[in-house]
């Protein structure tokens, strides 16, 4: 017997996208073989090729959405704050367009919507992390979600625990911006990032995670549509070998977010 396909009419799918139309269409392809649709899809472009742009207005033959588009790169935060201003339903589930959804993510979404609409306590519903950036404290709550535990306290030692927000795949309130601010504008997606994480932090947001991400998303780059290598990420290459240098980072790491957290920057 198939299943039944699930219509989530009070979301919005919000997907950015820069110089990956192919890996665009892969995902939307992929969320319709699973059978998952929305109230409206939006796609909101941060000043790619005309070629990509060319390839993704195609897309519109297959799949009903609205694409945002910029003439110069402004950065993912500019992608997310412009896609965020155009959503006209309650809830936003963000996915970047290099993810590919496992037929596991239906029921997620689905179990993940029903608490946020139940409990109006939860901020952000995560789906997904790096396999090396699992978040590290974590109390279990049901349906395979724990709640992100955020401790201040130096003996919580693990630099992850910044991290209770991500841009990975996430469900969140159409409100989100008025708790925690819009996203910081800058052509670094690591400064972006980290800056809400810290307005997550500081404005006591709370949030689930989706301890077996591994079920529910492949993050997919392919040779023609790589993705971009984040200075962290370059970072971290370098010091896994040497784990000297390795810890003396990550306590520099955590005093500097331990410091920026209190400093309000």
């Amino acid at each position: 017997m198939a299943e039944k396909n699930i219509h989530f009419e009070k979301i919005s799918l919000l997907v950015t996208h820069f110089n990956r139309s192919k890996s665009l269409e892969r995902l939307l392809l992929k969320l319709k073989e699973i059978g998952i649709s929305f109230h409206e899809i939006i796609v909101s472009d941060g000043g790619s090729e005309f070629d990509h742009l060319q390839y993704i207005e195609g897309l519109k033959k297959h799949t009903e959405f609205t694409l945002l588009t910029t003439p110069v790169n402004k950065g993912l935060g500019n992608s997310i704050n412009v896609g965020q201003d155009r959503a006209t339903t309650p809830y936003i589930l963000y996915i970047q367009e290099d993810f590919v959804p496992k037929h596991q993510i239906k029921t997620a979404i689905k179990d993940g919507f029903e608490i946020m609409e139940n409990e109006k306590a939860w901020d952000i519903v995560r789906f997904y992390a790096f396999p090396w950036a699992d978040y590290p404290y974590l109390k279990p709550y049901r349906n395979g979600f724990s709640e992100m535990k955020f401790h201040l306290a130096p003996w919580y030692t693990d630099h992850r625990k910044f991290f209770c927000y991500s841009d990975h795949p996430h469900l969140k309130r159409a409100t989100f911006p008025q708790k925690f601010g819009r996203y910081f504008e800058t052509l670094s997606g690591d400064i972006t990032e980290m800056k809400m994480c810290r307005s997550f932090l500081r404005n006591k947001g709370r949030g689930l995670y989706y301890e077996q991400h591994g079920e529910l998303f492949e993050h997919q780059n392919t040779q023609d549509e790589p993705g971009q290598v984040r200075l962290d990420k370059r970072k971290f290459q370098k010091l896994r070998n040497n784990p000297v240098a390795r810890s003396l980072f990550l306590k520099y790491r955590m005093l500097k977010d331990t410091m920026l957290l209190l400093m309000n920057d």
